[in-house]
């Protein structure tokens, strides 16, 4: 069922699909919620999903002003608040990853378990970044066209201001990781646009992590493993924690 609700001043599109605790689901940058079709929302078997689109993304008009991590993840809040009221899961994809962590260093009485897939927390882990230097790709351009109320022709517009977020953003610190107490599932690809290192670092920084790298993937790990990709997310997000019988990082005793 989808619907609009306003957010912090902004039309805001989403998408409610299950029933069941609630799970929001955060799409990638310069997309939209379309993001998690065939993957990742074959978990509304198991959960309330609900799938909002930022502004500037998919059905959500664009508003003035920059984009900010702060703004997508006081959007976040406001949307969640709005929409339950109280502490949900939260996963993000690629941005929306970059999204759902600054929504927890920001928000966290509203985040109980945490699922970041293909982001990073500093623009030196990543690869490839959003760039005005060429035109963007034709199926990324259609995509956009096919939903956004503002028209094709206002998609250059779109990826300036996410250019310019890499840089304008305030990284996120090493004491802001170490603050966000939530399970939290740190996922990428074996052949991602986020770096293996910065990958590692950010599992390891966060208290309560667990690290789940697929195999033979890219940064579209979702449609490439979907069966698999839904089985870690979904295993991490219904399972209790429990004890390894060697355990190494966690000796001290902490079951994540």
């Amino acid at each position: 069922m989808a619907d609009h609700i306003e957010v912090n001043g902004v039309r805001t599109w989403y998408d409610e699909r299950g029933a069941g605790d609630p799970l929001v689901l955060l799409h990638g940058g310069l997309t939209d919620s379309r993001d998690f079709t065939g993957n990742l929302d074959a978990l509304a078997e198991r959960f309330r999903l609900l799938l909002p689109e930022r502004r500037g993304h998919g059905h959500t008009p664009d508003v003035p002003g920059p984009f900010s991590m702060e703004a997508f993840a006081d959007d976040t809040a406001a949307f969640i608040g709005e929409t339950v009221g109280g502490p949900v899961r939260l996963a993000g994809y690629s941005a929306g990853a970059m999204v759902a962590l600054w929504t927890a260093v920001r928000h966290p009485h509203l985040v109980e378990r945490l699922v970041l897939i293909s982001g990073g927390f500093h623009p030196d882990g990543m690869i490839l970044r959003p760039s005005t230097d060429a035109p963007p790709p034709p199926p990324l351009l259609s995509a956009y066209a096919e939903v956004s109320p503002d028209g094709a022709g206002h998609f250059p517009v779109v990826i300036a201001k996410a250019a310019r977020s890499v840089t304008a953003d305030r990284p996120l610190t090493p004491d802001d990781l170490a603050a966000v107490t939530c399970p939290t599932l740190v996922m990428s690809a074996d052949d991602d646009i986020i770096t293996l290192e910065h990958t590692l670092e950010l599992y390891r920084t966060l208290p309560a992590a667990q690290l789940a790298v697929v195999p033979q993937t890219s940064h579209l790990l979702l449609r490439e493993r979907p069966e698999l990709c839904v089985r870690l997310v979904g295993d991490f997000l219904t399972s209790a924690p429990a004890p390894t019988w060697m355990p190494i990082r966690r000796a001290a005793g902490q079951p994540y």
